[in-house]
């Protein structure tokens, strides 16, 4: 199992990054709906891990899922993402971990678009942006 980068403690994450983004990749916390900075933008670029960058998905895989948050319907690999099975409220859910520095991003769902049928649910604080020349 990936862990935290092991050079970089608990007081060097609450230092880099807000609280709301530390509630949500460090402690597993989710943005309410439809609030997220990333859950309308649609410029050209790619998406990476708030906590570490390293990079998770592309905006040409980004839709409008109507879920609240950004959705995409692939990683920009497939050794980007860690699965883990999620049992908390009172559902079973795979939920979405970044590979490299075990931060929570989101959920992955079995109901989005072709071609892979995927819906990666991802919270906008555990991203970063950047943009296509």
């Amino acid at each position: 199992m990936p862990m935290a980068d092991p050079k970089k403690t608990d007081a060097d994450y609450r230092a880099t990054l807000t609280a709301e983004q530390y509630a949500v990749t460090r402690e597993g916390g989710t943005e309410r709906a439809f609030t997220g900075k990333y859950y309308k933008h649609d410029e050209t670029g790619a998406y990476h891990c708030v906590c570490c960058h390293a990079g998770l998905f592309e905006s040409d895989h980004k839709y409008e899922s109507g879920s609240g948050w950004p959705s995409f319907y692939q990683p920009v690999d497939g050794e980007a993402l860690r699965l883990v099975e999620d049992r908390s409220h009172g559902a079973v859910r795979t939920e979405i971990r970044c590979m490299n520095c075990d931060a929570h991003l989101g959920h992955v769902f079995e109901d989005g678009p072709a071609p892979t049928g995927l819906r990666y649910c991802i919270n906008s604080l555990s991203l970063d942006f950047d943009g296509g020349d």
